[in-house]
């Protein structure tokens, strides 16, 4: 099977998307020149009507597609890095997110939020956050932040498709890492988790970039403590049955994410199994997650950011 770039798989959803769909277009900062691979050579194919640049100002390029969205439109809003779409927050959380309920279901509004996240690449905090946990409070949007290039064009096909605001981040430092995708065409459902890898020990949870932390570990692992490894792929809708199936085997849990451990993705999931699988744990669930700090830039960014090590301590607190 051919091998794709994560960015270079959602290219492909995109245009897979926007060829079988002429409402599907895209407003963004230097989308045109593709300034990510995800966008690259986009406006050759479709066109400036359907590739829009627009200023640097993340409450007007919402905005129009907030706009349009509501006129039957299917808009994909790239803000570049997911730290930037804090600027039109009012926007998307208060407004797009609300709007379909609050109309009684009348008016859809199916735009994708899309752009770089994560630490890594020492490009300090606004360029480095993944602030899922942000989009999880607010009720009317769903998130999805894929770990493979299979996994991106999949969910980004069914966030397009969705009737409602899906955030689809994808994480900066898996730009140059391949993987598997097929060259039919195929769409995974929102709201379905992955085992990864299977184990009998304990269960870890991860989330995007930071899967590839706990398969690690369970590598490093391996021989001493059977790790399995579970991607929800979607945080919202989160498919906790299947994470509370794979607690019945192992009755542990370790959860790995890139956000803060506060009030973060880690936080929530800890909370769901406590009030729906309390009766399955063995022993107190771990948090692997970022610190409760600003992400700095340069030499001090590894001493917050999740790594193997520091899951590594997690199963093994865990399972002590």
């Amino acid at each position: 099977m051919r091998e794709l770039t994560l960015p270079e798989a959602i290219r492909e959803a995109y245009i897979e998307e926007m060829k079988a769909d002429s409402k599907v277009f895209m407003v963004g900062q230097d989308v045109r020149g593709g300034a990510w691979p995800s966008t690259g050579g986009l406006v050759q194919m479709f066109g400036e009507d359907r590739i829009l640049d627009t200023p640097i100002s993340e409450t007007a390029m919402f905005g129009a597609a907030f706009g349009a969205a509501m006129m039957g439109y299917r808009t994909i809003v790239d803000f570049m890095f997911a730290g930037l779409s804090y600027v039109a927050a009012s926007e998307i959380l208060q407004q797009a997110a609300q709007y379909y309920f609050l109309h009684g279901g009348q008016v859809p509004v199916p735009i994708v939020i899309t752009g770089v996240a994560g630490g890594g690449g020492k490009l300090a905090n606004e360029h480095s956050m993944t602030p899922n946990g942000l989009f999880l409070h607010h009720p009317g949007i769903k998130v999805v932040f894929p770990s493979t290039p299979y996994d991106a064009k999949g969910l980004m096909k069914a966030a397009i498709r969705d009737n409602n605001p899906v955030v689809m981040f994808w994480h900066v430092a898996a730009i140059a890492e391949k993987g598997p995708v097929p060259e039919e065409e195929y769409i995974i459902p929102l709201g379905v988790a992955e085992v990864k890898r299977e184990g009998a020990d304990v269960t870890v949870v991860a989330t995007g970039q930071v899967v590839k932390c706990a398969l690690a570990a369970a590598d490093a692992l391996d021989g001493e403590i059977s790790v399995e490894v579970i991607d929800p792929r979607t945080l919202e809708p989160l498919d906790l049955d299947a994470i509370l199936r794979s607690l019945e085997k192992t009755n542990r849990l370790v959860i790995v994410d890139e956000d803060t451990e506060r009030c973060g993705f880690a936080s929530e999931l800890m909370a769901q199994v406590v009030e729906k699988g309390f009766d399955l744990l063995d022993a107190p669930m771990v948090r692997v997650c970022n610190r409760n700090l600003p992400i700095p830039g340069g030499y001090l960014e590894p001493l917050v950011l999740p790594n193997v090590d520091r899951v590594i301590a997690g199963i093994r607190e865990v399972t002590a």
